[in-house]
């Protein structure tokens, strides 16, 4: 059975086990998919109050554009809680090819960066993901109905925190990688994406205190 499928008990007990999936990666997916999922609510809870729609109508295009937007970040990033355990499985099953002649061992080297790369490939999209989603939510704070204030500001830190998970993944990764080249601009790309991460997540939450 799939991680998605699995009930919220469920899910946390077949993380508190002694094997290393489902781990971080998949913690982190399913925070930034939680964060995108509230953000779906407080759009339902806005849309059809009196104060959104006497906004002016290019407002309320844009706003319900956002949410639409959401579904898909949100869809994405919930596919990504299997393709992380996933990727960690595809690397611990290459560890395990024969590695007696050369040939097997040359198999088992180019299966293991195969493996590394999905495993840098699935977090590095869930921050992406997340990061992208974060930029949508100053036009979020100011015309979401005033009562789901609160529940953007908890969408903002499970965003932040399955980005900054993801790019925890994609570094404890990156180390394992043949390509020097390319783990130098794996490693330039999280440094720029953790500075983002960190100015979105001071600035929104500030925005939302505000409000509240």
């Amino acid at each position: 059975m799939k991680l998605i499928d699995l009930k919220v008990s469920e899910f946390i007990r077949e993380i508190d086990q002694k094997t290393p999936t489902p781990g971080g990666g998949s913690v982190s997916s399913l925070a930034s998919s939680i964060g995108s999922a509230l953000v779906g609510m407080v759009g339902h809870l806005t849309v059809d109050k009196k104060r959104f729609l006497a906004l002016d109508s290019d407002i309320q295009f844009e706003f319900k554009d956002i949410l639409s937007e959401f579904i898909l970040i949100k869809d994405e990033l919930m596919s990504l809680i299997d393709q992380d355990t996933d990727a960690f499985n595809l690397v611990m099953e290459a560890y395990r090819l024969p590695k007696e002649s050369i040939e097997e061992k040359h198999y088992r080297d180019q299966k293991i960066e195969e493996g590394t790369l999905e495993a840098i490939r699935v977090p590095l999209k869930v921050a992406t993901l997340s990061i992208s989603a974060l930029h949508h939510f100053d036009s979020l704070i100011q015309y979401c109905n005033p009562q789901t204030t609160s529940d953007l500001g908890v969408a903002i830190l499970m965003l932040t925190s399955g980005a900054e998970g993801a790019c925890m993944n994609v570094l404890i990764n990156v180390g394992s990688l043949k390509d020097d080249i390319a783990s130098v601009q794996y490693k330039q790309t999280i440094d720029d994406y953790r500075i983002k991460i960190r100015e979105l997540r001071e600035s929104l939450l500030q925005k939302v205190y505000d409000k509240l």
